[in-house]
């Protein structure tokens, strides 16, 4: 990425353009789709930076809102598809890129839709998920396109704080948890930032935190991400037992659940909060070996 191909100033968005172009659209951010509008131009060129996307990339973007994380990736992309439930958004948009960067137009494809419900993007397939995602949905979405677009090589998206940490903890922590080890069987997962809430319009009320992820191998080849998860989810559905109870649901019985815990090499007097994704993996190829 070279400084020649970022945003000039004067094609991006900032705060009285954003609330321009929200009210000649009659939108106002809502809670239902978790919105809140970037308004600051050194946070979305901020983002485009630690994201490391460059020339060859083709971006996804959820939820792009009004523009602005739009207008600082097209310079520096390929292309950017941006996925937005909101059809008012959606038609607007290219609109929006049209009268602040036209010649960067034809490097936009919209697509409008809920991003939880997404199946297939049009090609070429994405390389980089990049976005400032709703916080309602920031969890499910990343690991269903994480999921469903093996293509996906990067990831770097703001979320509410208290969830980027959570995705980034590491066993032990006692935010570790869920999203912790389903994200870890994906990708490399860090707290790359964090960012203030002044640069959004409306403000919310908790910081935000940038998540980078670089995806890599699952733990193994031999079980399935879906039978790896539902330990997991069994682990810390009861998260203050031990593993020898919170599993026997998911083993068959708290006897069994011992069994496959120790065939796995794992201490049944554990909590799920200790086992890392590894453990995890371990524990499903036991259970159906």
């Amino acid at each position: 990425m070279t400084d020649e191909s970022a945003a000039r100033d004067d094609q991006l968005l900032g705060p009285a353009e954003i609330r321009e172009l929200a009210a000649g659209l009659d939108v106002r951010p809502t809670k239902q789709w978790g919105q809140n509008f970037v308004i600051d131009k050194g946070t979305v060129r901020k983002i485009v930076r630690l994201a490391e996307v460059g020339a060859d990339d083709v971006v996804v973007e959820v939820g792009p809102g009004l523009g602005s994380l739009t207008l600082a990736l097209l310079p520096q992309v390929r292309q950017v598809v941006a996925v937005e439930i909101d059809r008012r958004l959606a038609a607007q948009l290219p609109v929006t890129v049209q009268t602040m960067a036209p010649g960067l137009v034809d490097r936009l494809t919209v697509v409008q839709q809920d991003a939880l419900k997404l199946e297939e993007l049009p090609d070429p397939q994405p390389t980089a998920l990049v976005a400032n995602l709703p916080y309602n949905v920031s969890v499910p979405v990343v690991l269903s396109l994480l999921q469903r677009f093996p293509t996906i090589d990067r990831v770097l998206v703001m979320v509410q704080l208290e969830v980027a940490e959570r995705l980034a903890a590491t066993p032990g922590s006692k935010v570790y948890g869920v999203p912790s080890v389903k994200a870890s069987w994906y990708a490399d997962v860090r707290l790359a930032d964090k960012v203030g809430r002044n640069v959004f319009w409306p403000a919310p009320n908790v910081d935000s935190g940038l998540v980078k992820m670089v995806r890599r191998d699952p733990p193994r080849d031999d079980v399935a991400a879906a039978d790896v998860f539902a330990c997991v989810d069994a682990a810390f559905a009861q998260r203050r037992k031990t593993l020898r109870a919170a599993l026997a649901g998911w083993a068959g019985s708290a006897a069994q659940a011992e069994e496959i815990l120790r065939a796995a090499g794992i201490d049944p007097a554990l909590r799920g909060e200790r086992l890392s994704v590894d453990d995890f993996a371990a524990l499903a190829a036991a259970r159906s070996a």
